[in-house]
């Protein structure tokens, strides 16, 4: 079972956030500020924060430009990840994942499942890595967020976490690209 080990030090992560919709802008961004939240009262940093309309170049370049951002270790996107024509958020990932985290999206399924049933099947939230940066890909709705980062996401990202969280293997991420 999963738990804290508290003579581990807390080690705070540094992590990007993308509120992708054609007609929301900061002051209706509630998922965005939902996430925004979370990441400071869990003790990490808000390095960057975007919002972008549901272009997939435009998500995928911002995407490639965080991942290649030495002061940004995650970004986190909410929005177009649901199955109508604009909904590109997903695609726009998978364009920038070197190796997609599949058991992501079906964690966050199971979670999902819990709170709103059988429409968890309607989401396509993923993750992935690129260039040794985290990207996650979340619903739009702020109760996606606080359910993503509430039951998967926080715990991942604490170093204490244990059996294990993403941080311990941060420094091995992009150990391809030191080889020679």
């Amino acid at each position: 079972m999963s738990k804290i080990d508290e003579s581990k030090e807390f080690i705070p992560v540094r992590i990007a956030v993308l509120t992708v919709s054609d007609t929301r802008g900061p002051e209706e961004d509630r998922s965005g500020q939902t996430l925004v939240d979370r990441i400071e009262a869990a003790g990490h940093s808000v390095a960057d924060r975007r919002i972008l309309p549901d272009e997939r170049d435009q998500i995928a370049a911002q995407l490639r430009a965080w991942a290649a951002d030495p002061d940004i270790d995650v970004a986190i996107s909410t929005g177009g990840t649901g199955l109508t024509g604009r909904d590109v958020t997903v695609e726009a990932h998978r364009d920038v994942y070197e190796k997609e985290i599949e058991a992501f999206g079906t964690v966050f399924t199971v979670v999902s499942m819990q709170k709103i049933g059988t429409s968890a099947v309607q989401s396509r939230a993923t993750g992935g890595v690129a260039n040794g940066t985290y990207l996650f890909a979340l619903p739009g709705s702020p109760g996606a967020c606080r359910d993503a980062w509430d039951e998967i996401l926080q715990w991942q990202f604490d170093y204490r976490h244990r059996p294990c969280n993403f941080v311990e293997i941060f420094p091995r991420l992009d150990e391809h690209q030191r080889r020679k």
